[in-house]
């Protein structure tokens, strides 16, 4: 029985592998395989890493080499059969918990995006309210105002963006220095602070509320702004630090997974419409005018009351539950030598992202421009159709129509923005153009689509542009300015990008103030035109784009051997026209990067064990990467570094031995190196 057990002990598999069979024991066993393998052993024990049947087909191609009669069958057959698992895996949770489904949503979708739903939620809420302060306070936000000066009244939105620049822009430094968790934290925390701010602000004048109001919001503007980095960047890397199947997770899904995050922002705004509907109809005696001080002060200090709640325990949550939000960003300093902030990788950045850099940040400018325009539609059309164009509470209702046809928007990009045949890029253009369209249409018919008879037409333009901004250029901005740059300043460069879009949309505060509706709808229109341009002369089409093997691109470009590169991150498919126009996309050869790709695995593989080490010591241990126990005795003998084995690992390779019967379970890796699912 001992010489069985002996022999296990060698030949046991990792939970969720199909075990080989083994002869009898011969006395020569070895505790790992010898480095020095045929090069179709690598291939094959590296498969399921280096050529994934998610991106390769049966021979090896991979999809973006395909010629287009045989890459749209293959993409739709990679979807296809994603989608029938998912359903699969929806029905086994359903017979389980009917109600696991939602409590998966929950965590992987609700939690990462709190932040952004708050914030959705706030600000939505500040231009909300200003027909009701008009209403309340006329002589104070009135057009004919007489007690607060215009300047502090305009600066309410000034303020606010501005708050929101400086903490897009100081958090995401941050974020890149001190670490994700840290980020996230305390942009909770000067959320909650701003939100009581907002709760109780009061003066012994208006004008002195005003000023208070207008600070509040600089406060909670620097929160919420640190919200867009923090929140994309630790979205993204957690795909890539969940585990076993991460990477697969990445390439399929990692889209999906941060607009899931950001469409929380659209939950936001229609939980506030709605939340303004109910208060001001229990507070005004169902909502009709004339509006009274009390009303106006109850709906709106309990407005601000409700998400402070909701802050309190994001505030609990990120500091108790979210302890390994900085793991990507840990093992990408690691490799690099770095402690503090890497300002070599921020000039490197610039010096070799610098068009993606202004593909980000142009586009989000552009957008943000065409965001803000899109109040335009509103006010013109309901001053037509309305039998009361005054009343606060029907210009709430179009609000909440809008925000539902917005929320529509964002689950059409959540949906497809991960679809190889239409992905990040194509969206953005498309959504881009669409806004162009809607806005330029009635620029230069603005009498006739503004007058009763082509009302209905300006109204659906309203609509579709408010659709196709969030299914394109709102969507893809915040995903993009995130994935496109390396984990060293992935969230300076996201911070940065976000802020530049900021900028538009201050921009469209302070010009609009100058220009009547017929000039706005002749200036707007000829941002989607640029946005149109700058996407497809220097944003390049991650979609299905592994974020490790961008990394791995990265890591050669910090070791000053950037032309070395011959992976699928140089893939012109993956590269901007401005990348390919200077040569960047010629290196690539998938044959002679099989070699390197296997050495640069050896390089992760044993900075993943120190790593683990290291947690393993701290109590945070978990799984890492996507080795096979053939891939970690491949490495074991020729490393100095010793393999990381947490207790998952040491119960899983007693436990198969016993009670498990044969029951697979976790990854199983099938003959053509592709990856199952199993129960």
């Amino acid at each position: 029985m001992a010489d069985i057990l002996r022999h296990h002990r060698h030949h046991n598999p990792r939970i969720g592998e199909i075990p080989v069979p083994h002869g009898p024991e011969t006395g020569q066993e070895h505790d790992d395989y010898p480095a020095h393998h045929t090069s179709d052993y690598e291939r094959r024990i590296f498969a399921h890493i280096t050529r994934p049947d998610d991106s390769y087909t049966a021979n090896g191609a991979y999809w973006a080499d395909l010629p287009l009669r045989e890459r749209v069958p293959f993409v739709a057959k990679v979807d296809r059969e994603e989608a029938a698992k998912e359903l699969r895996v929806t029905g086994r949770m359903m017979k389980q918990d009917p109600l696991s489904p939602l409590t998966w949503y929950f965590r992987h979708a609700v939690l990462p995006g709190a932040g952004l739903g708050l914030e959705g939620y706030v600000l939505f809420s500040i231009g909300n309210l200003e027909p009701l302060f008009a209403a309340a306070w006329p002589q104070c936000w009135g057009p004919d105002a007489t007690v607060c000066a215009k300047n502090w009244i305009a600066s309410v939105t000034y303020l606010e963006i501005v708050g929101i620049m400086i903490g897009q822009v100081g958090v995401g430094i941050i974020g890149d220095w001190i670490g994700r968790r840290w980020g996230l934290i305390q942009d909770a925390l000067i959320m909650l602070l701003g939100l009581l701010l907002l709760t109780a602000s009061w003066a012994d004048s208006l004008q002195g509320w005003v000023i208070f109001y207008a600070w509040s919001l600089f406060v909670y503007g620097f929160g919420v702004g640190g919200e867009y980095p923090i929140t994309a960047t630790s979205s993204m890397e957690s795909a890539v630090t969940a585990g076993r199947l991460s990477t697969r997770d990445d390439r399929l899904h990692r889209g999906r997974r941060v607009t899931s995050a950001f469409l929380m922002q659209g939950w936001g705004q229609l939980a506030n419409q709605v939340v303004l509907i109910a208060l001001l109809a229990i507070f005004n005696g169902g909502g009709a005018a004339p509006y009274s001080v009390s009303a106006a002060q109850f709906t709106f200090r309990l407005s601000f009351a409700f998400p402070a709640i909701g802050t309190l325990w994001l505030v609990y949550y990120r500091t108790w539950k979210m302890p390994r939000a900085n793991r990507q960003l840990d093992l990408a300093k690691r490799r690099s030598g770095v402690t503090g902030y890497d300002v070599a990788a921020l000039r490197g950045c610039v010096r070799h992202f610098g068009g993606r850099l202004l593909a980000t940040a142009g586009t989000w400018f552009c957008n943000d421009v065409f965001f803000y325009g899109n109040k335009l539609f509103q006010g013109r059309f309901i001053s037509v159709i309305s039998t009361n164009p005054d009343s606060v509470m029907e210009k709430w209702t179009w609000n909440f129509v809008n925000v539902v046809v917005s929320l529509a928007g964002y689950y059409a990009a959540s949906l497809l923005i991960d679809n190889k045949l239409y992905g990040r890029k194509m969206m953005q253009q498309v959504g881009f153009l669409v806004c162009f369209i809607t806005f330029v249409i009635p620029a230069f018919r603005y009498d006739y689509y503004t007058s009763p008879e082509g009302i209905r037409s300006f109204q659906a333009m309203y609509f579709l542009s408010s659709f196709f901004n969030q299914f394109g250029p709102n969507s893809v901005t915040f995903l993009a300015a995130g994935e496109v740059f390396p984990t060293p300043v992935r969230a300076s460069a996201h911070g940065f990008s976000a802020c530049m879009g900021k900028a538009g949309a201050l921009l469209a505060a302070v010009l609009y103030s100058y220009l009547d509706d017929r000039e706005k709808f002749r200036f707007v229109p000829w941002f989607g035109l640029a946005g149109v341009l700058l996407t497809w002369l220097f944003l390049p089409d991650t979609t299905g784009l592994d974020l490790r093997e961008q990394e791995r691109r990265w890591d050669y470009i910090r070791r000053g051997k950037a032309d070395e590169y011959r992976g699928v991150a140089v893939h012109p498919a993956h590269l901007s026209l401005w990348e390919r126009m200077r040569g960047v996309g010629r290196a690539y050869d998938p044959g002679k990067d099989l070699r390197a790709r296997i050495d640069d695995l050896r390089v992760e593989w044993e900075a993943e064990q120190e790593v683990c080490a290291a947690e393993k010591e701290s109590d945070e241990a978990q799984d890492v990467g996507d080795w096979s126990e053939e891939i970690h005795g491949y490495f074991r003998g020729s490393s100095k570094t010793e393999e990381c084995q947490n207790s998952d690992d040491e119960k899983g390779r007693s436990g198969s031995a016993g009670s498990n019967g044969g029951v697979m379970t976790g990854r199983s890796i099938g003959p053509e190196g592709g990856e199952e699912n199993r129960t």
